[in-house]
């Protein structure tokens, strides 16, 4: 009798630990995207901005329609990568309308009035913010990532991960052409 209620003790304890297990790969599953939702919803509101940019800079004749044709280009492909979670595409689509946009903004320096119009100035500020809080997002959804991906590849997380089919997160990485450092000469002779 003694050995039955061991051995139930015993399977008690190992189901209560699976358990603890599954519920913090789960919780981990769950962190992953809700940072992906926030880096979603500040894309959603740039997406929203740009062609306010867009069509401020229109409004000065000779500002480069190529680069404006190109920002709302690479808006679109961020929309259908972040909707269909594809952060490979994304990451490459983000480096291009990230140097576009410089692009605009190095470009507005030879607009003096556009420079001084308080419509591009706000929607200029509030791209800028919007780019800061994304990079800041795409940090902590990284974490994330990292964390989910460290836990279903170490044992015992790995035995319960196989089993109820968690599968690794892909971090969202950008170029190594966008890590460097901006050079602003060059972006003014982009022109």
């Amino acid at each position: 009798m003694l050995h039955l209620a061991m051995f139930f003790g015993v399977v008690a304890l190992l189901l209560a630990y699976l358990t603890i297990l599954y519920n913090g790969l789960v919780g981990l599953k769950h962190s992953v995207a809700k940072c992906w939702a926030n880096i979603d919803v500040l894309l959603k509101q740039r997406h929203d901005e740009l062609p306010k940019l867009v069509e401020v800079c229109k409004h000065y004749a000779q500002f480069e329609q190529a680069t404006l044709i190109g920002i709302m280009d690479a808006r679109n492909a961020i929309a259908s990568h972040a909707s269909q979670h594809r952060v490979e595409q994304l990451g490459a689509a983000e480096t291009t309308l990230r140097g576009l946009l410089g692009q605009v903004f190095a470009v507005a320096e030879a607009y003096p009035e556009l420079k001084a119009d308080q419509q591009f100035s706000h929607l200029s500020q509030r791209i800028s913010q919007l780019e800061e809080s994304i990079a800041d997002r795409r940090e902590l959804y990284n974490d994330a990532v990292n964390l989910n991906n460290v836990r279903i590849d170490q044992f015992p997380d790995v035995l319960v991960a196989r089993l109820f089919g968690f599968e690794a997160a892909r971090p969202l990485r950008f170029s190594a052409e966008e890590k460097r450092d901006v050079d602003v000469g060059a972006l003014f002779n982009a022109r």
